[in-house]
This record gives C-alpha cells, structure tokens and sequence, in this order.
C-alpha cells in the first residue's frame, strides 16, 4: 500500500485528482479520460502511469482497450471526496463522464441493431438449445413426469431438477441399463427407468401428470396406440407433449435412424389424438434445419 505522505503528494496535484474522481465512479480508457478532460493522452497516459505506480489505480485488459480503475483505500477515498468542492472542473467532468458512458451504450444498441432481423441465425456465445432449455425448465411446476421412448436419458435428467418423479420408459434392455447406470452415478433419487414398450406403458392409469414423447413416436409400431397409452395414465387434466418430425420423404431414414415412420403431417396427428381422446390440441412447426434433407421439427401440446 502507498503511503499517505506519498498519496498526499500525489493529489497535491489538480489533474490527477480530476482523474482519481472520474476512476472512482466509472473504469475508463486513455481515450476516454482524453475526451472527457481535454488533456493531451502523453500527460494521461503519464499520470496514470505515476498512479498505478502509487497503487492508486489498476487496469484491465478489454479486447484492444485497457481500462483504468481506482483502487485507493478509505483514506485516499474521503481525502479526494473532500477536495472535490474545491474542483472548478468538477461538473464539467462529471457530464464528460456521462456523456462517455452514453456513447458505450450506443455503440453496444447499435451493434444489436445491425444485427436486427439475423441474430437468432448465427452463432451466439452462451446461446445454446441447452442453455434456453435448462432455464425454461425452471418454470416448470413439480409434477411426475412420463419421458416416453426416454433413450439414452438426457432430457429425462433435465426434467428430474425439477419434477416431483420422472419415470423413463424405453423397449431397448441396452438403454434400459446405460440409462440407470447414468441415474445412479449422477445421484438423482426422483428418476426411475423403466422397461417398456411405447403401446404398453409399464404404469398406471391416471399416475402421472405429462406425458413426453421427444422424437420417438415415429418408432412405434402403431403411434395412435401409443397415444392411447399416453392418454390412459394421464390425470385427469394431464398433458401431453410430443416433439416428431414434420411428414418427409428421407426414405434413408427408416436404416439410419430404424425410423418405422417418416415423421407425420399436422392433419395425421390432428387425428390421431382426437381419436385417443385429447382435447385443447395446438401444434406447429418449431424448427426447420438448413441442410438436406432439411427434417422440420412439429411441437404438439395436448390435454386429457
């Protein structure tokens, strides 16, 4: 820490007290103190550099700025806000300075307003499909939860933070056992899974309070079975949810992806819920990938 007999000697002098003053409300650039106070950047940059010689001030690196900040302690503090009154330049600097933060805020509106109409198309750090589900997720309200055609687990271990239960149900023994061997390392107590095909839930009627079918309907053998199924251990006033892809004509994928059907038109499924029985149903398409063989993504809510 600097001494006080050296911290005195230093705001002995009118300019680096300016400077002091505008550090301690606000990180600032060379450029942006040039602007604000009038100096030349040579005398700035100079008393910064006896500053943080002092340990009065510090800087950082943001992108190709450096930004200087105040680190005085209490002392140095209420010294430089009892000489502020003695200043005459003090308010000027003090509108200098909002005019500077003024201008920062424009910079980043007119970066985001450059890019109005593209954002939600390029890349975004932060913004992942992940990210976005992980906080809508925290809307929801406790409830048990049935993950149909669950498979690896994923989005089963997402609902777990917040259900009351989630029961997983998949035909396949292999991922039947990979997914309770996750459970179990991952510690979740409110995630069971269980083996089971989608036309035969291995549960009880009116047990849970969503049904969840996330890109595996088009794997049953007969869907509107499995919409019956869906419906049967629904509460009254359950709710269904259904993530398929739009009808395509991707032959390739009944190999690659053991696909039984090729997705399904909004009128099929329209039809088959109404006859399983549902009511209040809504759908649309929700994403429209940009490369062949360019599958569309059909979210359905439903209610019992």
């Amino acid at each position: 820490m600097p001494t006080l007999l050296k911290s005195l000697k230093l705001l002995g002098d009118e300019s680096r007290l300016r400077i002091l003053r505008l550090l301690m409300q606000e990180e600032l650039s060379v450029a942006e103190l040039q602007e604000i106070l009038g100096m030349g950047q040579s005398r700035i940059s100079m008393t910064l550099a006896q500053l943080k010689q002092a340990q009065l001030v510090d800087l950082r690196k943001s992108g190709q700025k450096h930004l200087y900040r105040y680190i005085g302690d209490r002392t140095v503090t209420e010294l430089i806000e009892a000489t502020a009154a003695e200043i005459p330049e003090a308010g000027e600097d003090d509108s200098g300075l909002r005019l500077a933060m003024k201008k920062r805020k424009d910079r980043v509106r007119a970066y985001f307003d450059e890019l109005a109409g593209r954002f939600g198309r390029h890349y975004v750090p932060g913004r992942s499909w992940q990210s976005l589900a992980e906080m809508f997720l925290k809307l929801l309200p406790p409830m048990t939860i049935v993950d149909i055609g669950a498979g690896e687990g994923t989005l089963s271990l997402m609902l777990a933070q917040r259900a009351v239960k989630v029961i997983a149900v998949d035909n396949s023994e292999q991922m039947v056992a990979y997914g309770r061997e996750t459970v179990a390392k991952a510690g979740v107590k409110n995630l069971e899974y269980r083996q089971g095909d989608l036309e035969e839930l291995p549960l009880e009627a009116g047990s849970v309070d969503l049904a969840l079918f996330s890109q595996s309907l088009h794997h049953a053998l007969h869907p509107e079975r499995a919409l019956r199924e869906a419906h049967r251990v629904l509460r009254p006033g359950g709710k269904l949810m259904i993530l398929d892809l739009n009808r395509h004509g991707f032959e390739e994928a009944r190999e690659m992806y053991a696909d039984l059907w090729l997705g399904f038109s909004q009128v099929e499924l329209g039809e088959m819920l109404k006859k399983a029985r549902f009511k209040s149903v809504e759908m649309a398409v929700v994403h429209r990938e940009a490369e062949a063989p360019y599958f569309e993504t059909i979210l359905v809510t439903a209610e019992k």
